[in-house]
């Protein structure tokens, strides 16, 4: 990911405390369960989309 590369452990350290203030440390697992959940969910329905474009152009015409 190329955005990630201007991000540096200052600016994380900053976003994770922000974080903790605002949604507190009981809710943090919680948060990261459902983030985690999501990526995956949308990297399934992106592979999905690539899968039946590769089918589509494998069809043969006629």
């Amino acid at each position: 990911m190329p955005f990630l590369g201007t991000v540096g452990p200052f600016e994380l350290i900053i976003v994770l405390v922000i974080v903790i203030l605002i949604f507190g440390v009981g809710k943090l697992p919680d948060i990261g369960g459902a983030l985690g959940k999501s990526i995956r969910e949308f990297k399934a329905g992106v592979s999905d989309e690539d899968e039946k474009k590769k089918a589509a152009e494998e069809k043969p015409k006629a």
